[in-house]
């Protein structure tokens, strides 16, 4: 399988799993664009519950963590599924901070 369509797979899967106990995530794929999202739309009581949860995109071969409002550690998680750490962007941080971590691996 081409490691693109594997990252796909492995992005979804992650996501899907990540959505499993919350029936009101909404996942937003776009493998055209590779964009993939998981929303909330939703009411809790008087609280509107409205943003995005984890935003992955793939971009020329590495798998981008655009945004993640959660305490999972994606890139671990994306390690363990088989993704190789050179081909995880936090792209959530400064470029400046990306080559220093990118630095210690």
């Amino acid at each position: 399988m081409d490691r693109i369509e594997e990252y796909r797979r492995i992005v979804c899967d992650f996501l899907e799993e990540f959505a499993t106990n919350d029936v009101q995530a909404q996942l937003v794929f776009d493998p055209v664009r590779d964009r993939y999202l998981v929303m909330h739309n939703e009411w809790r009581n008087e609280y509107r519950i409205y943003g995005c949860a984890m935003q992955l995109d793939i971009i020329e071969g590495k798998i981008w963590i655009q945004h993640n409002s959660t305490e999972i550690f994606i890139d671990q998680e994306l390690i363990q599924r088989g993704v190789d750490r050179k081909d995880i962007i936090l792209g959530f941080r400064s470029p400046s901070v990306r080559k220093l971590l990118a630095a210690k691996n």
